[in-house]
């Protein structure tokens, strides 16, 4: 059963940012273990069907899951230790303004 917010979610709330934060890491975790689980699968399936005994599939799945582990880990260690939820998200004062062409009251100079 997915998590009950018992108020109206913002973005601004520290416990709903580190709430949101840590749901956005088990989604990275869940979509790398499906990921590299199909990668591995299939080398592995690749290097017992060839003759040789060679890994087959994608010849660089290795290097694949060691780049993701790596970030996972610097995601983890910023979601775990580095991520300060204490203060709310500064906003710009003038956001969602839109575009305001200047006006000018004098009259445009005439080129000699």
């Amino acid at each position: 059963m997915p998590p009950r917010w018992p108020r109206q979610p913002d973005r601004n709330d520290p416990a709903y940012r580190k709430l949101d934060d840590r749901m956005n890491f088990a989604m990275h975790v869940a979509i790398f273990a499906v990921t590299n689980s199909g990668l591995w699968f299939f080398r592995i399936l690749g290097e017992k069907t060839s003759p040789l005994g060679t890994p087959g599939g994608l010849p660089w799945t290795p290097w694949i899951t060691l780049s993701w582990v790596a970030l996972l880990v610097a995601h983890a260690v910023f979601i775990f230790a580095i991520a300060n939820y204490a203060d709310p998200i500064p906003t710009a004062t003038n956001a969602g303004t839109g575009f305001k062409p200047k006006t000018s009251t004098s009259a445009s100079k005439s080129t000699k």
